[in-house]
């Protein structure tokens, strides 16, 4: 049965009659919302049914961002062929080790893989082969990689989609949030397929393959939380090496309030308040409670804990420098006209040829090269420049072969033969 058959069962009548030139909308699975599974039996019925599945295993999570503190899983979604669709609250259980053994071997469908695979890994669950919708449709060259968007393009369905930025730890989940969650799995077997096609089609099947083990294998440096307070929104504000003392000290009193409560930093205190406290450094609580953003008994509660660490920021014996830590990487180009010309001619003249290379492969440029990676190369290039050292260069900054294959010599002659300041 086709995603428009099966989905018409479930679409009220008035969207039904929908507009000729609408696709129809699907509210539901075709075979309805199942229950959320919460307890250890229930657990190894779903790994059972999992393991007597075939073929790939569409997969997603749900988190709370910015309602709990972290960003782990709160329901893990999965549906396969033979097992049919399940919804896990891992809440209940120390780990999903279960469902990572039905699932060995299996290959794994993710929109957006690199959102959901930290906090599945959290579960104890890693894919052997993976498979990234969003990733795939990039390659592809569609307009608009959003789940919605690429269904209703390969697959002609609209999706009900809502409740993307729910409270996920809220229990029991409403219904309606329930069969949002099961509708992001439905159809990515068959989107996959979809995809899978159009990549054979235009003859990237194998960049495709290289991107999905890269991004299954690749593990981010997280940034140390030494320096994660430098992030906060307004910092810019703050003038003095005392004032950012003060910030880093309230900040960290926050996250680990934070972690304690299992609450977003953010609904204890907003940034604005963090910088407004350390910008005008309050003595007493009726003067932290004036500050804008200290307000509410928590406010109130709490107030000894933001005083103490504002002052033991601001009386640092190791205050932080106004300028954050050398980084290993290159500066801004926006500053390299100025300050090294002949890197910002490299790198607006590779950038443009990129671009261009970009479009005859319809695909998006940070795809076919990573920003960050041309930058490097054209801050401080191979010596001598050729197509073999820059080849390395790019290999050694992480670029897959078929990257390589497809912008090596664009780079090199770029490096080589950058255009003229006039020109740019």
């Amino acid at each position: 049965m086709t995603p428009r058959d099966h989905q018409s069962s479930h679409t009220p009548h008035d969207e039904v009659m929908d507009t000729p030139d609408r696709p129809p909308l699907m509210t539901e699975p075709e075979d309805g919302v199942p229950f959320v599974v919460d307890e250890p039996r229930g657990l190894q019925r779903c790994a059972e049914a999992l393991s007597h599945g075939t073929g790939p295993v569409a997969v997603d999570a749900e988190r709370a961002s910015g309602f709990r503190y972290g960003q782990r899983a709160f329901l893990v979604q999965l549906k396969r062929e033979g097992s049919g669709l399940w919804l896990v609250d891992p809440e209940p259980f120390d780990s999903l080790l279960p469902l990572q053994h039905a699932l060995e071997g299996t290959e794994w469908i993710l929109h957006a893989a690199t959102q959901d695979l930290p906090c599945l890994a959290e579960l104890g669950m890693h894919p052997h082969a993976l498979f990234d919708t969003e990733l795939a449709s990039r390659l592809c060259g569609l307009p608009k990689v959003g789940l919605g968007a690429i269904v209703e393009s390969l697959l002609g369905v609209r999706l009900a989609k809502e409740h993307s930025a729910a409270d996920w730890s809220t229990r029991p989940l409403p219904a309606d949030w329930l069969r949002y969650a099961a509708l992001d799995v439905e159809l990515l077997i068959e989107l996959r397929e979809r995809l899978i096609s159009l990549l054979d089609e235009q003859g990237k099947s194998q960049w495709a393959a290289e991107e999905f083990e890269h991004l299954r294998t690749e593990r981010p440096a997280s940034a140390p939380r030494a320096e994660r307070w430098r992030k906060t929104s307004g910092i810019n504000r703050l003038k003095s090496p005392r004032a950012l003392g003060a910030l880093r000290e309230i900040w960290n009193a926050r996250e680990d309030l934070a972690e304690r409560k299992d609450v977003a930093p953010g609904r204890i205190l907003p940034d604005s308040a963090l910088v407004a406290a350390a910008r005008a450094m309050p003595r007493t609580v009726p003067q932290l409670l004036a500050v804008e953003g200290f307000h509410g008994r928590g406010a109130r509660r709490e107030a000894p804990r933001w005083l103490r660490a504002l002052h033991d920021g601001a009386h640092s014996e190791d205050p932080p420098s106004l300028q954050r830590r050398t980084s290993t990487g290159p500066p801004a180009p926006r500053t390299w006209r100025d300050r090294a010309p002949l890197a910002f001619r490299r790198y607006r003249t590779a950038r443009e040829r990129l671009a261009y290379r970009a479009d005859e492969l319809q695909v998006m440029a940070e795809t076919l090269l990573v920003p960050a990676v041309l930058k490097q190369l054209c801050w401080s290039p191979p010596e001598p420049v050729d197509l073999e050292t820059v080849s390395t260069f790019l290999r050694e900054l992480g670029a897959r072969p078929w990257q390589i294959q497809q912008t090596a010599a664009v780079v090199t002659v770029a490096l080589l033969d950058p255009d003229p300041l006039e020109e740019l």
